[in-house]
């Protein structure tokens, strides 16, 4: 099971698990952590989403300041990648996948510190995206 974030394009979001996210599908399941044990999973649509973060801890850490930087010196997996998302959001990493034209592609944020371990990105909800 993996923990995931699911936001969606029109801002709301649901934490839970998921066990059947594979990018290229149109369609997944979460179930949604607040349920009580048993629930059925809620069927999750990509084109309505702006991006699925896998997390660490679905509480997270609010007191951890969003940094969108590489810590100096640290080698770096992947192309330097920053996405900035129509709602104004931006988001640094690294990627592996990102070509133009394709649905969507996977980033590993900059701050190793972030709650996020990965984030698939659905590419039209992106404004602009700029390998660094």
């Amino acid at each position: 099971m993996n923990k995931v974030v699911a936001h969606f394009q029109d801002g709301h979001m649901v934490k839970g698990t998921t066990n059947d996210f594979l990018p290229n599908r149109e369609t997944f399941h979460v179930l949604a952590a607040e349920l009580p044990a048993g629930s059925k999973p809620a069927e999750v649509k990509m084109s309505e989403l702006k991006a699925v973060f896998f997390v660490k801890d679905l509480a997270g850490n609010p007191q951890h300041p969003k940094r969108n930087e590489f810590e100096p010196g640290r080698p770096v997996p992947g192309r330097k990648i920053r996405i900035t998302f129509k709602d104004g959001e931006v988001l640094v990493g690294t990627t592996q996948g990102y070509q133009s034209g394709r649905p969507g592609f996977f980033v590993v944020p900059a701050d190793p510190q972030s709650n996020n371990e990965r984030c698939f990105v659905v590419a039209a909800s992106t404004s602009d995206v700029s390998l660094l």
